[in-house]
């Protein structure tokens, strides 16, 4: 069974067993979150996004519509997420651009991911760092906009 603070908001009937979603936290009807995960206080997740199993997702991070994030991810506090590439006062697209972060990959406190954006297996997002494009298996990458230094080794 989830744990689920008082002071939550939760609306979705899609959380796993075992998973803490802490106060001033929103999750809309619809969201999809796995087991044992980790949602700490001041997050919001919208409706179309599908978070994995074994994931934590620290304070101020916001999840929009698109976002996948898979198993064993980890995400830093005020990380932040986008999904329209060309984001005007009451104008939406058709649909949104989601962000997709892949097995095992860890996003740092700060960082901002652009629209549209695969973060790969096992990748490291530096904290501050800018992602622009997509990330490769096991890179690591640091900067504005983020530039892979290195890559993580099995």
């Amino acid at each position: 069974m989830a744990k689920i603070h008082s002071l939550a908001d939760v609306k979705s009937k899609n959380i796993g067993v075992d998973t803490r979603i802490w106060q001033f936290s929103i999750v809309f009807e619809g969201a999809t979150i796995g087991s044992n995960c980790n949602i700490c206080a001041h997050t919001l997740i919208e409706s179309d996004v599908v978070i994995g199993n074994n994931v934590t997702i620290k304070s101020g991070v916001f999840l929009w519509d698109g976002t996948r994030i898979e198993d064993d991810v980890f995400i830093g506090p005020n990380a932040t997420f986008t999904n329209d590439p060309m984001p005007r006062s009451k104008i939406y697209p058709k649909t949104f651009t989601g962000i997709t972060i892949m097995k095992g990959a860890s996003i740092g406190a700060n960082a901002t991911l652009l629209p549209g954006v695969t973060i790969g297996a096992y990748a490291m997002v530096g904290a501050g760092a800018v992602v622009t494009k997509n990330v490769p298996i096991r890179a690591v990458v640091i900067g504005n906009p983020a530039k892979v230094i290195r890559y993580i080794e099995q």
